[in-house]
């Protein structure tokens, strides 16, 4: 009896345990490794379009002009009692146009604006998933353009001798002179071409959005054109004497100038910009941008020169209202200086840029 019931426990156990074989398992979902970054779409070369407006940030010009050629009074006496009748005599200025520089010197407000359009090319590499950093070379035409009037008074004042014959007749004469000079110093300047090279600093605010700071190197053609106008009028008086006396006196009428010039010159000018921007990467390989840029390329020279015709006047008579000198004319004269132009602005520009991705790694595709 013993032997069926340990019989019976060991079929019950051996039956147990297959059934227990035969019941699904249960398991934990399986641990994946976590996704790839996603890859640097930053990264690569890129080209595209650009316009914008200038805003001139120009302070003055600057004009200094100087008298070159004194002139001289020219006459024709037929008065025998001092000069041999039919002898002409010049009447020498130490300095009597002096005015006429003055009147041509001085400081003129100029701003400098126009649209401005062009390209640019660069390369950016995306560092780590916030810095990107790249260079940029742009070149651009533009319709930069600007002006400056300067008006001026200047006075003269001379001092005169001329002696016709000392040793046979011992007359000669000795004036003075005083006149004021008027004139007008109009500049126009600006840019017809212009280029940047720079660099560029980025933080990514968003993986599609940068936000840069730039700066580098400017270049550019710039032009500037100087006209100048001047009108000199002088009042003199001269003193004749013999025999070392003073007998009478002259009075001359006005004596004109009138004068006419200027310069111009064409450059290349080299100077450095500063300035910063957003870009959107608004759907694979383009972008969108907008950017101000603070440029400054310096100082041109513009040497100048102004010539007048020579002096106009009307005829000379003594105190006493008697005729014995006719005034015909004088020596034209003229001035020399120079006018100096400033170029800088800032351009607020807008852009869209196509990016190449030649070089940017491929992203990864994760193998299970």
């Amino acid at each position: 009896m013993k032997k069926i019931a340990l019989s019976i426990a060991a079929l019950a156990l051996t039956a147990g345990g297959a059934f227990a074989a035969d019941l699904p398992s249960r398991k934990g979902p399986p641990v994946l490794p976590p996704p790839p970054p996603p890859p640097p779409m930053w990264t690569g070369f890129y080209a595209g379009l650009n316009a914008g407006y200038n805003f001139g940030t120009n302070s003055n010009t600057q004009s200094i002009s100087v008298n070159n050629a004194p002139y001289y009074a020219k006459g024709h006496s037929w008065d025998s009692l001092y000069t041999r009748e039919g002898e002409e005599y010049y009447l020498t200025s130490a300095n009597p146009t002096l005015g006429s520089g003055l009147a041509l010197s001085g400081v003129g407000p100029m701003s400098q604006n126009g649209f401005i359009g062009g390209g640019q090319i660069g390369y950016n590499y995306q560092w780590g998933q916030s810095f990107v950093i790249g260079i940029e070379a742009d070149i651009q035409g533009t319709g930069i353009r600007g002006s400056s009037r300067t008006a001026g008074v200047g006075g003269d004042s001379g001092v005169y001798f001329t002696d016709t014959d000392p040793e046979s007749y011992h007359v000669g004469s000795y004036g003075t002179a005083s006149g004021t000079t008027t004139g007008i110093t109009s500049v126009n300047a600006g840019v017809d071409w212009m280029g940047t090279v720079r660099g560029r600093l980025g933080y990514l605010f968003t993986p599609t959005m940068l936000v840069y700071a730039t700066g580098g190197l400017t270049y550019g053609g710039v032009y500037a054109n100087v006209n100048q106008a001047a009108f000199a009028s002088s009042q003199m008086t001269n003193y004749i004497y013999s025999d070392q006396s003073f007998d009478t006196s002259y009075n001359f009428n006005q004596f004109n100038h009138t004068f006419v010039g200027g310069g111009s010159k064409s450059s290349t000018l080299v100077g450095w910009n500063v300035g910063g921007g957003l870009e959107w990467m608004f759907m694979p390989n383009w972008s969108l941008k907008a950017e101000a840029i603070y440029w400054n390329m310096g100082n041109m020279t513009v040497p100048t020169y102004s010539l007048s015709s020579a002096p106009s006047s009307s005829a000379c008579s003594n105190e006493d209202g008697s005729l014995r000198v006719a005034c015909i004319g004088g020596q034209a004269s003229s001035t020399i200086g120079a006018t100096r132009v400033n170029y800088q602005g800032v351009i607020a520009r807008a852009g869209v840029n196509y990016h190449f991705n030649w070089f940017a790694p491929a992203p990864v595709v994760a193998k299970y």
